[in-house]
């Protein structure tokens, strides 16, 4: 049966937050009824995709951990073949706030990708140290590529339109940061348009971030890194005749 027009896929990469994702799941169903959720289970051994079904969310299961690029990518695969024309990154750990979808949604009206920007004078997110340089560092780059001011590349909570998604089917990279800065460099290089609204963001319900002192320091040396590799690929849109028969 097709979706309806106004239908949102919003797709969860989740790895082992069996803790977290439900309530999500449930947060993001109340939002609004336009919203339905498929939960990317990136081989997760707790139960996470138990936790996931039981919510109301479509479970993608994935047989190892592909990180959140493979799963972003699967994503984006059932939302062409499902037919959404909209589709929305939701993190699994309750930082993205539900309530704040529409907004991002809403820059589809203008750019075929919408990023939810942490950096644009919204709630009281902050980086500090080497890990904070690194953003700055990268958005600035991003900014010249994408030929408009972004403040916030590496966020997850980031809209698609029908071409960026026919894209991220095409192209979606696993390595490295390729989830948020490739994908993007890769996007730009193929004509798509970027914008981003300003969000606030939300402490985890559960567990503990994965970025400390050290952790912080390693990510300014790989960012600068990834983005390099990213900025130096060239990659080329696909007709939409192609990708369906490549996804058929």
């Amino acid at each position: 049966m097709p979706v309806a027009p106004d239908s949102v896929l919003v797709i969860v990469p989740a790895w082992n937050e069996e803790r977290n994702v439900g309530g999500t799941v449930e947060e993001i169903l109340e939002a609004d009824p336009r919203y339905h959720v498929a939960v990317v289970d990136d081989g997760s051994t707790d139960g996470t995709a138990r936790a996931a079904r039981e919510a109301g969310a479509v479970v993608l299961s994935l047989p190892f951990n592909l990180g959140v690029g493979g799963a972003m990518r699967t994503g984006f695969t059932y939302a062409l073949r499902e037919g959404y024309q909209r589709a929305i990154q939701v993190d699994a750990d309750g930082q993205h706030n539900p309530a704040d979808i529409e907004k991002v949604l809403a820059g589809l009206e203008n750019a075929d990708i919408s990023i939810g920007a942490r950096f644009a004078e919204v709630g009281d997110y902050e980086v500090r140290g080497p890990r904070r340089w690194a953003m700055v560092f990268l958005a600035s780059v991003l900014t010249r590529v994408a030929k408009t001011r972004l403040t916030d590349v590496t966020s997850g909570f980031r809209a698609a339109g029908p071409r960026a998604i026919q894209q991220y089917v095409r192209y979606y990279p696993a390595e490295y940061l390729g989830d948020t800065l490739d994908s993007l460099v890769a996007a730009c290089h193929a004509g798509l348009t970027v914008t981003q609204v300003p969000v606030a963001m939300r402490p985890r319900r559960h567990g503990v971030p994965s970025k400390g002192p050290i952790g912080s320091a390693v990510y300014l040396l790989r960012s600068v890194f990834a983005l390099g590799l990213a900025v130096m690929r060239r990659t080329k849109a696909t007709a939409p005749e192609e990708l369906q028969e490549a996804i058929a």
